[in-house]
């Protein structure tokens, strides 16, 4: 049975970790007997109860995995920790938040297995995705992004800041990226199609936090993607070696 890894970095959700498990049980059941579903859970830190009621609600939890850092040390960082932890062949990553509804992952898992890629990403901006309820000036700031990486990149994507895809496991294990911030999310999806792996975009709706407050530091993200952006476009005419010094990228990317 092909086990799928589902990959929740969070930070102080101490109101939204019980949605979170209820979401995913009811996706184990509708994997099943499909897939086997190992969940990885990164505490990054939090400082309120989200370490207590995590472990009190997903207490029993088949294929759950745990780890926790002992600071806060930003999405990206929680991200490479659940990559390493995970053992999955296809490994998921989503919001704790569920701004993007996780039973919508199979949806992703099939169009992997239907068209061969590589990476399949959630797309609230494709012209067949949506928005709902999301802040004005967060969805200003996202679509923007986009657009912008849309102008640099080579590959022409409608969404590139989403944090729901599907990897397969060779992606993760071999594409490096170095950013500790919520610009990680973008940096392996450009890193991974500057190495040549296939990144297909699912139509997807994105929600409006129902629990707790978003934790981006908004001018520390912009900066970074800026940064990004500038050394995507140099990616595009001068290339890329797989494996950069992070010195050469800045490690804040």
């Amino acid at each position: 049975m092909m086990r799928i890894s589902v990959v929740v970095p969070f930070y102080n959700e101490e109101e939204g970790i019980p949605a979170l498990q209820e979401r995913l049980l009811k996706l184990a059941k509708q994997l099943s007997p499909k897939y086997e579903l190992e969940c990885v859970l990164v505490d990054d830190g939090s400082q309120d109860g989200s370490e207590r009621v995590a472990q009190q609600v997903f207490a029993g939890t088949p294929g759950l995995v745990y780890a926790r850092h002992a600071q806060n040390r930003g999405l990206g960082a929680a991200m490479r920790t659940g990559f390493n932890e995970a053992t999955g062949d296809i490994i998921c990553a989503i919001d704790s938040d569920c701004t993007y509804d996780p039973l919508e992952i199979p949806r992703l898992l099939n169009v992997l297995e239907t068209t061969g890629a590589d990476i399949a990403t959630a797309s609230p901006y494709h012209p067949q995705g949506g928005v709902e309820n999301v802040i004005g000036w967060r969805l200003f700031l996202s679509r923007g992004a986009s657009w912008m990486y849309r102008i640099v990149c080579s590959s022409k994507l409608y969404t590139y800041t989403s944090m729901m895809r599907a990897y397969r496991r060779a992606v993760v294990k071999g594409v490096p990226f170095y950013s500790d911030g919520f610009a990680g999310v973008t940096e392996i999806l450009l890193r991974a199609s500057q190495q040549g792996y296939r990144v297909v975009e699912v139509p997807m709706v994105l929600h409006s936090r129902v629990a707790g407050v978003s934790k981006m530091k908004v001018m520390h993200s912009m900066t970074m993607h800026l940064q990004l952006m500038w050394q995507a476009l140099t990616w595009r005419f001068v290339g890329i070696a797989p494996y950069t010094n992070p010195k050469e990228v800045g490690r804040g990317l």
